[in-house]
Formats: structure tokens, C-alpha cells, sequence
């Protein structure tokens, strides 16, 4: 099994290959469904890494994904430009998954 990175920038994909996981860069609507359709296709892949901003820019694309496939993983990543998320994400989920707070 093994990890594919969808990342709208160079940077990110480049980091990812040091790494050894391969990957693709893309930017238009289209170009994220095939990548996304391809990547889950190729049932080697375990996990797909998705940067934010693309999870953001195509929740559409990438809820069909999520909702239509039960065997790879889709991950969110941040990338160069840092995460999209709160600075409080992790307590705020904690509080909302199990109703404590911290």
C-alpha cells in the first residue's frame, strides 16, 4: 500500500517525492476529478493526500469522493501558504466529538 499526493503547487509535491510519495499537480476543476478519480482507481494507494486549498476550492468533487469510496483514505494536508484552520482546531473538535471542554 502506499500514499499519492494532489496538491495544487509544486512545492508540496516536490516535499512529498523527498519523501517517496508520488504525486501530481493540478489547479483546474477537471484536472482535481481525474487526479481524484485516478488516484482512487489505482487500489495500491492507501491514502491520497489533498493540499486544503483544493479540498476548499472543490468540496463537491471531494465529498463525492469521500461518500462513493470505502477503501482509500483521503487525507487533508496544508501546504506552503500553512493550514486553513482555526489556531483552536484541535480543542474545538475535541469539544464538539466528545462534548467536554478543555
Amino acid at each position: 500500500m502506499k500514499m499519492f499526493c494532489i496538491s495544487d503547487n509544486i512545492n508540496t509535491t516536490t516535499g512529498m517525492r523527498l519523501a517517496g510519495v508520488e504525486g501530481i499537480v493540478v489547479h483546474e476543476k477537471e484536472e482535481v476529478k481525474n487526479a481524484l478519480e485516478k488516484a482512487v482507481e489505482d487500489k495500491e494507494n492507501a491514502i491520497i493526500l489533498l493540499t486544503e486549498k483544493l479540498a476548499e476550492d472543490f468540496p463537491e468533487i471531494v465529498s463525492d469522493i469521500r461518500l462513493n469510496n470505502q477503501e482509500t483514505l483521503l487525507v487533508e494536508i496544508p501546504d506552503r501558504h500553512g493550514t486553513g484552520r482555526r489556531s483552536d482546531f484541535i480543542t474545538s473538535y475535541i469539544n464538539e466529538a466528545i462534548g467536554v471542554k478543555i
